[in-house]
């Protein structure tokens, strides 16, 4: 029986989420004013880390599996809102645009990635390597076509400009 293995990613994401819940709104405002540039490098640290072992070959050989990992992931994204916005009442430009705004969010998926493929490295490194080889391209792919359909998903809700009037 393998032995339990501590993951710091996924501590470090608990511990975070209880203490920004634990503490006053101001007082993680100033908290995180301080922090924020030594975030930005931990995050750089972190992707640099996740991406480093990335084998580029194994994203042009992804090819079907991130097709269908992108839309099946974007079809969750998108019929998930919309159903929690229907169940809520939401209004229907949250019905019809909060999915599209969720779709370039995918680091969680680089760190589960990075669990997966630790994972499977012994018993199924073929499997590894499709899963890292899919995440990535996808996380990829993600980032640069789904930030735009992002963009005109807040456009097309009439959200993109409400910040700067306010």
């Amino acid at each position: 029986m393998p032995s339990p293995v501590l993951n710091f990613m996924l501590i470090g994401m608990a511990f975070s989420a209880t203490f920004s819940n634990m503490v006053s709104e101001e007082r993680l405002d100033q908290i995180m004013q301080g922090f924020n540039p030594i975030l930005g490098v931990a995050m750089i640290v972190v992707i640099l880390n996740l991406g480093a072992p990335l084998d580029y070959h194994l994203i042009l050989g992804a090819g079907a599996f991130t097709a269908v990992y992108i839309l099946a992931r974007a079809a969750g994204k998108y019929l998930g809102a919309y159903f929690g916005a229907s169940i809520t009442k939401s209004p229907d430009t949250v019905k019809k645009f909060l999915g599209l705004t969720l779709l370039p969010h995918s680091g969680v998926s680089l760190v589960f990635t990075g669990i997966a493929v630790s994972v499977l490295t012994g018993p199924a490194p073929e499997c590894a390597q499709i899963v890292q080889g899919t995440i990535a391209a996808a996380a990829v792919i993600n980032e640069v076509i789904a930030v735009i359909v992002a963009k005109k998903g807040f456009e097309w809700a009439g959200e993109s400009n409400k910040a700067e009037s306010q």
